[in-house]
């Protein structure tokens, strides 16, 4: 089956939610990549049930992605169907100190959004700029917390198109890391609960302006990048202290490849200063690697992956 049956079988099956020909550049958060030969944006999750098992059926190969935050499109594009979870999966929906909420849903609105309902627990998450699959798939957030500990219920489609529900335990939260990020299912629907916060809407606020002050001091908001590329080692952590001090302390700080930078700001940060290649960003993330093993023992992991043509995410 040619690219252009598959195109056309597909928009005839799902009717406009499918793009042939779109620049990966244009979607991600790297502003990297080549062009994506067919992209189909799934309205709900009974939708992306069904094309999940329409791609099953014909042995297709496919890859799925929300913001992109953590992903490094190659250059020469992408030969899968992409199915990409977007503004159709950011629903939300709050009883007193549950939610339930879409991936699609931007993680800042849902810190604020649940600030203003007077709960506590994910102001930490201010300041993430990404969708909130992404962050529950990577058990992700900020000053050493992660989202996994206000889950409450995850639905997810697997490969053949089946729903199905996980309980906390189920997801199997640890430190940056969830069962879905090898599980190969899509999360499809979160329910969070919260707790009442003890303090004013007022001082939670002040809160969270802090994080984000902190965060405009620190992280570079202007130029593309994924976020952290380096995983945060605890034994690390303890001895010679976070990734992107380290980085700095073996001199890496401002190193430039093309146009891919470790940042002057923040030094976990690998910025797009305008035309960088995916190549370039693995020169540099090899780079560090090797050197901060060099002098300190510790290899760090890579928070970011790589896309390659055919759709295989690949661990850096």
């Amino acid at each position: 089956m040619g690219l252009n049956d598959i195109f056309r079988d597909l928009a005839t099956a799902f009717p406009n939610i499918v793009q042939q020909n779109v620049p990966l550049n244009e979607i991600s958060r790297w502003r990297i990549g080549g062009t994506a030969d067919i992209v189909v944006s799934p309205r709900n999750i009974q939708e992306l049930a069904q094309l999940r098992k329409w791609i099953f059926e014909r042995n297709l190969p496919n890859i799925v992605f929300g913001a992109t935050s953590n992903l490094l499109f190659d250059d020469h594009g992408l030969r899968a169907i992409a199915i990409h979870i977007g503004s159709n999966f950011a629903t939300l929906d709050m009883q007193d100190q549950y939610i339930t909420a879409g991936p699609g849903v931007w993680v800042p609105g849902l810190a604020r959004t649940a600030m203003l309902a007077g709960l506590t627990g994910i102001e930490h998450t201010c300041g993430i700029p990404g969708t909130l699959g992404g962050l529950v798939c990577m058990n992700g957030g900020s000053q050493r917390k992660g989202i996994g500990t206000h889950v409450q219920l995850i639905r997810s489609v697997d490969e053949q198109g089946n729903i199905k529900e996980y309980t906390p335990a189920e997801c199997q939260f640890s430190y940056r890391h969830s069962i879905f990020q090898n599980n190969n299912e899509v999360i499809a629907g979160i329910v969070l609960k919260l707790e009442p916060s003890t303090t004013s809407v007022a001082e939670q606020r002040l809160e969270m302006l802090k994080i984000l002050r902190d965060r405009r001091h620190k992280f570079p908001l202007k130029l593309p990048n994924c976020g952290s590329v380096f995983v945060s080692n605890p034994a690390m952590y303890e001895n010679y202290g976070p990734p992107g001090k380290v980085i700095e302390q073996v001199g890496l700080k401002g190193t430039r490849i093309g146009d891919a930078e470790i940042c002057y700001l923040h030094a976990n940060f690998i910025v797009n200063n305008g035309n960088a290649k995916a190549n370039d960003v693995l020169t540099l993330i090899n780079l560090v690697r090797e050197t901060v093993y060099k002098k300190t023992g510790y290899l760090m992991a890579v928070e970011a992956k790589f896309v390659n043509n055919t759709g295989g995410i690949i661990s850096i």
